[in-house]
């Protein structure tokens, strides 16, 4: 490992060569670039689940880390080829000051030549994904509505601002209900009439299953509040026949349960996120059943026939939240501006 403190772009991308011909680096057997920002905080889960990404995709690691935004501007970096991080090459950004507002400035001169880029956002996703410099020069942009305060609105907006390309890992945790679900219909042809779905409210992974079953069904799934479990509890689907199938997990199993046929359990476990980042990681192209499901869930339609190209639309955070306190200084007791 190489630190580099109160550094330059510059010395990063020389340190990286350097680390790399040590190292017997080959930038020919990177399928991507992944670039992540990520909080502080959260920056040892973002390189565990890059580890587990990287021995599937083999790619270059840039995270990124924004701290400070009124502070002096400084760069610091860490640089790892192989060892912890496995076959990744990895470089950990953590930008102080105004520079925090340019990351672009110094992960540009780091991309991998000649592959796809990658953005993953490990941390609350942005509101609109334009303003993030790092997600406009994107191929494939992947956040992840869990971590926002409210997951559900969080998704609903990943419709808004939804662009082909673009993927939350809300989607990816239900591939093993999809599967469970779709594949109950493999040996008959009863059509569905409707479906139950049990699950918290702020669940965004049972949201994201209705908008999934209505897309593809044409049906509209009734969801049923529930707290008896932290994350989705059952699927149900009615068939016109009368038959039902229902998939109810049980820690990290699923009761698969069909009329006229015996109970069975099937795996359904918690995957880790580097399982679940490895996935998305598979697919370089627009998902469009992804952006069937969403926009179903979302009331929103035609999220497939949208531009795959952003356009940058620059936002100061520091200066928005300047304005903010100023609004918040000028207002009368009432909370409205004096």
């Amino acid at each position: 490992m190489i630190g580099l403190w109160d550094t330059t772009g510059n010395e990063v991308v020389k340190a990286l060569a350097a680390e790399r011909r040590s190292a017997g680096g080959v930038a020919s057997g990177l399928a991507l670039t992944l670039v992540a920002v990520v909080e502080e905080k959260k920056v040892r889960e973002a390189e565990a689940a890059a580890t587990i990404a990287a021995a599937a995709h083999p790619c270059r690691l840039l995270i990124v880390v924004r701290s400070d935004l009124e502070g002096r501007s400084r760069l610091d970096a860490e640089i790892v080829v192989g060892g912890r991080l496995g076959p990744a090459e990895a470089v950990v950004m953590r930008m102080y000051g105004r520079l925090a507002l340019h990351a672009e400035s110094v992960v540009m001169p780091l991309l991998a030549p000649d592959v796809p880029v990658v953005t993953w956002w490990h941390q609350e996703p942005p509101d609109m994904i334009a303003n993030d410099f790092l997600g406009v020069v994107a191929d494939r942009r992947i956040t992840d509505s869990a971590q926002a305060y409210d997951p559900v609105a969080a998704l609903r907006q990943r419709a808004t601002d939804y662009a082909p390309g673009d993927t939350d890992l809300t989607w990816t945790r239900i591939t093993l209900w999809r599967t469970l679900v779709a594949g109950a219909f493999d040996t008959t042809d009863a059509r569905v009439t409707g479906a139950t779905i049990v699950a918290p409210a702020k669940d965004p992974t049972a949201w994201l299953m209705k908008g999934w079953l209505q897309s593809r069904l044409g049906i509209e799934p009734e969801l049923q509040v529930s707290d008896r479990a932290p994350r989705m509890h059952s699927v149900q689907l009615q068939t016109e026949n009368g038959d039902t199938v229902t998939v109810t997990r049980e820690e990290n199993t699923a009761l698969f349960s069909r009329t006229g046929q015996e109970d069975r359990y099937m795996p359904l476990p918690k995957r880790p996120v580097g399982d679940e980042l490895a996935e998305e990681l598979r697919r370089l192209d627009a998902d469009q059943i992804y952006a069937d499901a969403l926009g179903a869930m979302a009331g929103q339609t035609g999220l497939d026939h949208r531009p795959p190209m952003r356009v940058h639309v620059w936002k100061d955070p520091a200066l928005a939240a300047k304005a903010g306190d100023e609004a918040g200084a000028m207002a009368g007791p009432g909370g409205t501006a004096a």
